[in-house]
């Protein structure tokens, strides 16, 4: 099976390009970051320099840890799902569910070690840009100097290898198991998270207002909360739709055609959720911090500068992680749909009207995503406001929220429209023929 699934890769390499890149940035990250633990453990270094190195390696490392098998599962989810009938084929051929599982783990491993491989050279460069931007801040001693060494180069190769792996391996498993049994799996998951960060927002009011560790549980507790919201995905899409009513053709035929994809919308909803909760909590309590530190007329310590960095940096690898989970899932559900879109114009629609159509359908969905991730965002932010101010929500405004969701938006519309636009410039007889 492994023969066969490198002889997949080199006949379809398109297919696998979504899969190399994510993990190519995945393993760029873990190993941009890890090298700050190989510089840290140079001898010689002060020990402040030091705490600042682990610190940033250690938070931004397992954060990258985890992006990176949200990143490659979302890719090889949609993957698997569109070589359904390749994989049938194999089964019917005499292949069994182990080794068709093998073949789909082969191959993601395979094209995950290229990633890995390509990324070494940029985690050299961005992490010693890294370092300059420490020393430049006063965060690192500047006597210090780079090794990028054997822990950033194993970490960034076996954590890409072994998500990439465990991301296949359940990819092809939900892909053969029965949707009942998937779906109870996934209801327990997504309430237990709900119920942790619960737990973990609560906590926030047994801190006082300068603790150090205040903005950990708020935090927390807003990501898991919108883990378990990303996870009640299709449901809530379902609950909008019965409750949603839209006039003409467009929006009857959008909900209708949301309402048979709603599980291969999960990632898309997910990656939204992620997106828009994560960004939006993190940085309205950075913001609410740092006007809290400049009110008491203090000067930051090293520690603060330290969560500021990091808080900003998590937040730019959520953003380049998710665009790209985005813009890989959309490309790749859009692309699929090349044999409906062909359908509904020979049945007599427009190629306007299917970008319409197409238009609603996104719409749904990232108002769906932006509501469901600002709820999870303010169970975070209020219980931290009221513990480190007076008020109850920031004074900032809406402007951090109105430019997370721009963003989102942005990319989902921006690349929904365009490979519609790119999928609906191929005749359509010529289109049924290709996807048949």
């Amino acid at each position: 099976m492994f023969v066969l699934a490198m002889r997949s890769i080199r006949q379809r390499p398109g297919r696998f390009l979504a899969t190399l890149l994510a993990a190519f940035l995945g393993a760029a990250i873990i190993m941009t970051f890890n090298s700050l633990q190989d510089t840290a453990n140079r001898h010689g270094i002060d020990s402040v320099s030091a705490d600042t190195l682990s610190t940033s390696a250690s938070v931004v490392g397992g954060y990258g840890t985890l992006l990176v098998f949200f990143a490659v599962a979302s890719t090889l989810t949609v993957n698997v799902r569109q070589r359904s009938r390749e994989l049938e084929t194999l089964r019917c051929s005499g292949a069994t569910p182990a080794q068709l599982k093998r073949m789909v783990v082969g191959e993601a491993v395979a094209v995950a070690l290229l990633g890995a491989v390509l990324a070494v050279g940029p985690a050299m460069l961005g992490g010693r840009a890294l370092l300059g931007a420490f020393k430049d801040s006063g965060q690192v001693a500047r006597s210090v100097d780079y090794s990028f060494g054997p822990f950033a180069l194993q970490s960034g190769l076996g954590i890409t290898l072994l998500a990439s792996a465990g991301a296949a391996f359940l990819a092809v498993r939900r892909a053969t198991r029965g949707r009942r049994r998937r779906g109870r799996a996934r209801t327990f998951l997504a309430y237990a998270a709900l119920v942790t960060g619960v737990v973990s927002v609560t906590a926030t009011f047994a801190f006082s207002a300068t603790d150090a560790a205040l903005m950990a549980a708020p935090a927390y507790g807003a990501i898991l909360l919108s883990v378990g919201l990303a996870l009640l995905a299709p449901r809530l899409l379902r609950t909008l739709l019965d409750h949603l009513r839209l006039t003409g053709s467009t929006g009857w035929l959008a909900i209708r055609n949301l309402r048979e994809r709603t599980d291969q919308l999960a990632g898309i909803l997910m990656s939204l959720i992620l997106f828009t909760a994560v960004s939006t909590a993190t940085l309205y309590m950075q913001a609410v911090e740092t006007d809290a530190v400049k009110a008491s007329g203090l000067t930051k310590s090293v520690d603060a500068k330290n969560l500021e960095t990091l808080n900003f940096t998590v937040v730019g690898i959520i953003v380049v992680f998710v665009c790209v989970m985005l813009v890989n899932s959309l490309y790749a559900a859009t692309t699929y749909r090349t044999r409906e879109f062909a359908g509904q114009r020979l049945a007599g629609a427009t190629p306007g009207q299917v970008l319409r159509t197409v238009a609603t359908e996104t719409a749904i969905l990232t108002i769906t995503g932006i509501l469901s991730g600002t709820l999870a965002a303010l169970a975070g932010i209020i219980p931290f406001t009221m513990v480190r101010t007076t008020g109850v929500l920031p004074h900032q405004g809406l402007g951090i929220w109105l430019t997370v969701t721009a963003v989102a938006t942005t990319v989902t519309m921006g690349t929904s429209l365009l490979t519609a636009h790119r999928v609906l410039r191929t005749p359509a007889v010529e289109a049924v023929t290709l996807a048949a």
